[in-house]
């Protein structure tokens, strides 16, 4: 009953003003500290009358009321000093309750050595010691609970009943600040209500004025009994637990994950802590989907591409513009920004120039398609090393485009690889794609025949000249967030109220963040001896369904109730799964356990010349089931699925 008498006070609007005020200004913080002193001192000799019966205020040599001037200008001098009043009462912390400690202590020691001085010198002291003894403690306790009030007081009043209740993982001090930042902001969005604890810390005991609850399956049925809904981890403590095992769990439940910016101690700044609390959101699918942090020998690559000419080929492209970035690190000569979409191309360019103003780039719009423009690059450029990153990758599309596949996926690889032969190239790391282990459509079977190319190329100049262009292929899966993928798409559709389009419920995925994949293709540069295929280590698959799933519930919603999931059938060329192998093909292992070289079957560059050629003349007699037919024989595994050229299979 008193609890819901407290919860009508709030809601009411008696005091809906009061937190609205914004702060006492320093004057009337320091008015209000001297009426408490005058208070404790008044006090401080109403006790010392009482207690010492011989003592007579009114036989002072020196009139009380005089001592209490002398004992306020004193008290007034150290506020001064130890600026007590520059705080914000609401705001106080242990420093500003330190500040006034050493202000009380000061004043009481030098009104005793003022009093020893005075004895000395004219053989009575002024003051009297036992009215300072007990003025002192007094005091202090005055200006502490007005402080402590006012900093609960406003707690209380700034946080209605209307404020989602919060439970903060975590019990280190990220956590506690969070605490502390929530509970002393009006403008919070949130009432922290306790802190939950892990397996390995003990429970059942209070911080920051919290209860503390043990992470298990009590917790959940607790936090439903307050109606909690809401969990905030901070980002510290996202590094120090695997978020895709620990957090599920919160998923399960219902519980919307909240995370705040980088900070580690709480900050007495109300405008810093404004910006904090405006910036609370629901952690994202990648963060449960991230990956321990991949470890790359960097001087290794270093020695790679120091003082080097370095062309990324698909530069403002999801990888291409990841790639540019982290080569930056190591200290290029200069970066060739090779790219055909004009747009991106130039925001990319201005976000590098402010990022890195002390490096050199050379943007430069061109499609690798035209190998008389691409040999003029190469000519006048003259990379060291070359990222080949430029392709079509959207699968349903390149169904739709065999043709224009094979121009850009097929023609503007060789051509890239013709030129980096042709004006000494010294490494060349193709981005391939596990679509083109055992292909089932257009866009996997292109990048496969590119595969092919580059390494018997190689495998045709190493044979002449050991001191060749290092042909090198990397092959990764999906990586989270590019340009297209399921991520962003799925983020759209939740965003406009669903349905969220599952084209099958089996469907499975392998999925690596952009910057991990960056990373292993840099280090797979610098490990290939030339004519390796490397293929990362992708993790566990996740089924696309279970991803759905999460990311309608990290948006606040309940899947099948509040946002529809809607199984569309599968698109031409899609399959259920990717592999990163052919299954006739072995792995061998690197110095980087993220990395394993594929044994792959080699091939005859002059007959795999002839039948590319063939093929890219072919492509442009705007003929897809003739193309299709060329694919199939340059890759006898293409075997399509659900595409209107399974009819060109054996049956």
């Amino acid at each position: 009953m008193k609890n819901n008498n407290l919860n009508e006070i709030k809601r009411s609007d008696i005091f809906s003003h009061i937190p609205q005020i914004s702060y006492m200004p320093r004057w009337g913080v320091l008015l209000m500290d001297l009426l408490l002193c005058s208070f404790a001192f008044w006090a401080s000799v109403w006790v010392g009358s009482g207690f010492f019966h011989y003592l007579d205020i009114t036989q002072l040599e020196v009139p009380i009321g005089a001592q209490y001037l002398i004992v306020m200008f004193f008290q007034l001098v150290s506020f001064w000093v130890f600026h007590t009043y520059s705080g914000i009462l609401r705001y106080s912390t242990f420093i500003d309750t330190t500040k006034v400690l050493l202000s009380n202590i000061s004043v009481g020691v030098i009104l005793g050595l003022f009093n020893v001085v005075m004895d000395f010198v004219t053989g009575h002291h002024p003051l009297l010691n036992a009215v300072l003894a007990i003025y002192v403690p007094v005091s202090f306790v005055m200006l502490f609970a007005l402080r402590v009030s006012v900093k609960t007081l406003s707690e209380f009043l700034a946080h209605s009943q209307s404020n989602p209740c919060v439970m903060i993982y975590g019990t280190q001090s990220a956590g506690v600040a969070i605490a502390k930042m929530l509970r002393s902001s009006e403008n919070a969005p949130y009432r922290p209500i306790g802190f939950i604890a892990d397996k390995d810390e003990r429970s059942n005991y209070d911080l920051a004025g919290l209860p503390v609850r043990y992470l298990n399956d009590r917790l959940f049925e607790w936090m439903a009994g307050r109606n909690i809904h809401h969990v905030i981890i901070s980002p510290i403590k996202m590094r120090e637990i695997e978020p895709s095992r620990d957090l599920q769990v919160f998923i399960d439940h219902n519980i919307r994950i909240l995370t705040t910016p980088y900070f580690t101690q709480f900050d007495n700044t109300n405008d810093i802590n404004a910006q904090r609390i405006g910036r609370i959101d629901s952690i994202h699918i990648e963060d449960l989907l991230e990956r321990p942090q991949i470890d790359i020998n960097t001087e290794n690559v270093r020695q790679i591409l120091q003082k080097k000419v370095v062309l990324i080929s698909g530069a403002a492209g999801s990888i291409g513009s990841e790639l540019v970035r982290q080569v930056q690190r190591f200290e290029p000569q200069v970066t060739i920004l090779l790219e055909i979409a004009e747009s991106p191309l130039h925001d990319l360019t201005l976000d590098l120039q402010k990022q890195f103003p002390d490096n050199r780039f050379i943007p430069i719009i061109a499609d690798i398609r035209n190998r008389t423009r691409i040999e003029q690059i190469f000519k006048e450029t003259r990379p060291d090393v070359v990222y080949h990153a430029a392709a079509y990758k959207h699968v349903p599309l390149m169904e739709s485009f065999p043709n224009e596949a094979i121009q850009t996926n097929v023609l503007g690889t060789k051509n890239m690889a013709d030129m980096a032969v042709k004006y000494g190239v010294q490494r060349f790391v193709m981005i391939s794609t596990d679509k083109a282990v055992n292909p089932t459509n257009i866009m996997g079977a292109s990048k496969r025949i590119a595969e092919i190319y580059v390494q018997s190329l190689f495998k045709k100049l190493h044979a002449e000249n050991e001191n060749c262009t290092k042909f090198i292929t990397t092959r990764f899966g999906n990586v989270l967030g590019s340009n297209g993928s399921v991520i962003p798409y799925f983020r759209k559709q939740i965003a406009a109220g669903g349905p969220v389009t599952v084209t099958h419920p089996d469907i499975i995925r392998y999925f690596m963040t952009i910057p991990e994949a960056c990373c292993l293709v840099m280090e797979a540069g610098t490990l290939g001896n030339g004519g390796e295929i490397f293929v990362f280590d992708m993790g566990k698959p996740v089924k696309i369904i279970d991803l759905a799933m999460n990311m309608i519930r990290l948006a606040g919603y309940t899947p099948g109730k509040d946002i529809p999931i809607v199984f569309t059938g599968l698109r031409p060329g899609e399959k259920l799964y990717e592999e990163l192998l052919n299954q006739k093909e072995l792995t061998l292992p690197t110095s980087n356990n993220k990395i394993m070289i594929a044994k792959v079957r080699e091939f005859e560059f002059e007959k795999v010349e002839q039948q590319v050629n063939e093929l890219i003349e072919t492509s442009r007699l705007d003929k897809p089931f003739t193309t299709v037919t060329l694919m199939k024989k340059i890759v006898p595994e293409y075997i399509s699925k659900n595409s209107i050229y399974e009819q060109l299979d054996p049956q």
